[in-house]
């Protein structure tokens, strides 16, 4: 996670010197904020307010995080006002470029992460509001029900088998080799309902991908954080992460019949979702752990992990 690497002051002082070329916000004061997993987070005051800044430098993930933004703009546009406000730089633009980061800022809001069950209909509420005003031309990506997020893993668990080892890098790859046998049955899975669902690709929708783990209270309000992995597709993909409890798919379902929108939830892409999800998130440990030593994390999701559950929900699907 870039947020953890140190930086010194002369990093601090260009940092400062960009943002009042960008912004026009003089004598910025700059502090590490305690936000963000891809890229860094920062806090910034200067004139005007407070606000967050959040330089992207991941090769893979720049341009996600960039597709992000005009969602985030487009719903600013039609009356959402939960999901963020992008700071405009003095040219217009949504982003400016720093270092080899995709650079962006935001209105800066006073809250924490509060997610419970007992926010999940609002957390729906929310999104029905947004899957009304899904639009093409957004610059994002649209789900295909590729079983990749397996061969992404498996291609990154190969890599680091034939890399030069630290201690961290043995002791992961002990764990990855004791989690073998799920590996295989969860990618068979997956191949399955990946097959299963394309052969429609219809009922798609703007979807954020996390809003749960981007629930945020704060100035006496809700909003739905970081739209980085916006996607146009299944509201399944939304839904899946709490599909493993009947009463969430319930509550789903009655969200969105209650917020018009015209959708039931098929099993077999709560499953997929399940499944592609186990390695997403697999990946993007593998993919940073050069970076930062993911080690323990990954140790921790496949031994005690949350995602347990839901991929024995999946397996009861049977389709």
């Amino acid at each position: 996670m870039h947020s953890n690497l140190p930086r010194d002051a002369n990093y601090i002082s260009r940092l400062k010197r960009a943002v009042y070329e960008q912004y026009g916000i003089s004598a910025p004061d700059i502090t590490p904020a305690a936000r963000g997993y891809y890229g860094e987070t920062w806090r910034v005051s200067g004139d005007g307010g407070e606000y967050f800044l959040k330089p992207d430098y991941l090769p893979f993930h720049r341009e996600r995080f960039r597709g992000g933004l005009s969602v985030v703009e487009h719903l600013c546009e039609n009356g959402v006002d939960f999901a963020g406000r992008v700071v405009k730089t003095l040219d217009g633009g949504l982003c400016f470029e720093f270092d080899s980061a995709v650079s962006a800022m935001f209105d800066w809001v006073d809250g924490e992460n509060l997610e419970t069950h007992g926010t999940k209909a609002e957390e729906y509420r929310m999104l029905c509001r947004i899957y009304a005003l899904t639009k093409p031309g957004l610059g994002i990506p649209s789900e295909t029900f590729s079983d990749g997020a397996a061969a992404r893993f498996y291609s990154l668990w190969d890599a680091l088998k034939s890399s030069k080892k630290s201690a961290a890098d043995l002791a992961l790859l002990s764990e990855l080799d004791r989690f073998r046998e799920e590996f295989s049955h969860c990618a068979a899975r997956l191949t399955h309902f990946a097959a299963r669902c394309q052969s429609d690709l219809g009922g798609f929708y703007l979807t954020h991908g996390d809003a749960g783990g981007n629930f945020f209270s704060g100035n006496s309000r809700n909003y739905i954080f970081d739209w980085d992995e916006a996607m146009y597709a299944p509201v399944e993909r939304d839904a899946w992460v709490m599909s493993c409890f009947g009463w969430a798919r319930r509550l789903f379902s009655d969200t969105l019949r209650a917020g018009g929108i015209s959708y039931e939830l098929r099993p077999e892409r709560l499953a997929f979702y399940c499944y592609h999800m186990y390695f997403f998130y697999l990946g993007e440990f593998l993919a940073v752990h050069p970076i930062c030593d993911k080690s323990g994390s990954i140790a921790d999701y496949l031994e005690n992990g949350w995602i347990k559950s839901r991929i024995e929900f999946a397996d009861t699907i049977i389709i």
